[in-house]
């Protein structure tokens, strides 16, 4: 399985689907994303499963409790099953999140946001780079949302990223609704600040929906992708140049399957359309 192979809008693998997508051999879907926490290590009907389908269909894998940015000591055992199991996908790729996610071994499954100092990006750099060294596919970080800063900072969250990525040498998973709801959030303009970003690291994207509280907006991926979004996605695209596999994420209020295949199908009809050799524009 090569990278070329990862083209067009896929879905992430949720339980509530499991046995329908298990079934259906023709779904249309070009590739699935799993989250290797929720299949390595796991047993029973649902690992059976999931297995089954990610062996027949092409898979990306996509991390959540990793904490990149954090001082916890890898789990080994964790991370030697985890490079089995991403061998097993084939995936070409293996992303995390740009964050820390525990503290002294206690998980708090939430994704916090890093201190933009030079400080923290130096650590980040070095753990990104020593996570490198220990899987057997590249590795990719993904731009998460946050709703408030850790202490002074010394840079923006672009010059931040922009620091850890070139300085670890990863691949970048840009999250265009990420950007979006830390647009609204800090009140910035999400295309000036792409405009910004090394976007020549970028090898995978996502897309989801989220929800306004208030004032503050919150990336729930509960809800469809609104048009907005999806504008950002086409032009992100059209600056890229070239196809890259876009995931639209759902994991709250998840909707039958046929109802997430059709809002697959819309967000493949806007990929196409700024893929098409006139809408094509090279950064």
């Amino acid at each position: 399985m090569t990278q070329d192979r990862f083209t067009g809008v896929g879905l992430g693998l949720r339980r509530p689907h499991l046995d329908e997508v298990a079934r259906r051999e023709e779904h249309g879907v070009p590739f699935w994303e799993t989250c290797p926490e929720n299949v390595v290590g796991d047993g029973g009907r649902q690992h059976r499963l999931a297995c089954a389908i990610l062996d027949r269909d092409p898979v990306l894998t996509h991390g959540l409790a990793m904490s990149v940015g954090g001082f916890d000591p890898w789990d080994d055992e964790y991370l030697h099953g985890l490079g089995a199991f991403l061998l097993r996908t084939g995936t070409p790729w293996h992303s995390e999140h740009l964050c820390f996610t525990s503290v002294d071994a206690s998980h708090l499954h939430e994704l916090l946001p890093l201190p933009f100092t030079r400080e923290a990006a130096r650590h980040t750099i070095a753990r990104a780079r020593d996570l490198q060294a220990r899987l057997p596919v590249p590795l990719l970080l993904e731009n998460i949302t946050y709703y408030a800063e850790l202490g002074a900072a010394e840079m923006d969250e672009a010059d931040f990223i922009t620091a850890v990525l070139e300085g670890a040498d990863v691949g970048w998973l840009l999250d265009v609704n990420n950007v979006y709801v830390n647009a609204l959030n800090f009140g910035f303009d999400p295309k000036a600040w792409l405009d910004r970003m090394p976007l020549d690291r970028v090898a995978q994207i996502h897309i989801a929906g989220h929800k306004r509280f208030g004032d503050l907006t919150v990336d729930t991926h509960g809800a469809e992708v609104i048009d907005p979004v999806i504008e950002l996605m086409q032009w992100t695209l059209q600056r890229l140049g070239r196809p890259v596999p876009v995931l639209l994420e759902r994991d709250n209020h998840i909707p039958d399957l046929d109802r997430l295949l059709a809002e697959r199908m819309r967000l493949q009809e806007a990929y196409d359309a700024a893929l098409a050799p006139s809408g094509v524009r090279h950064a």
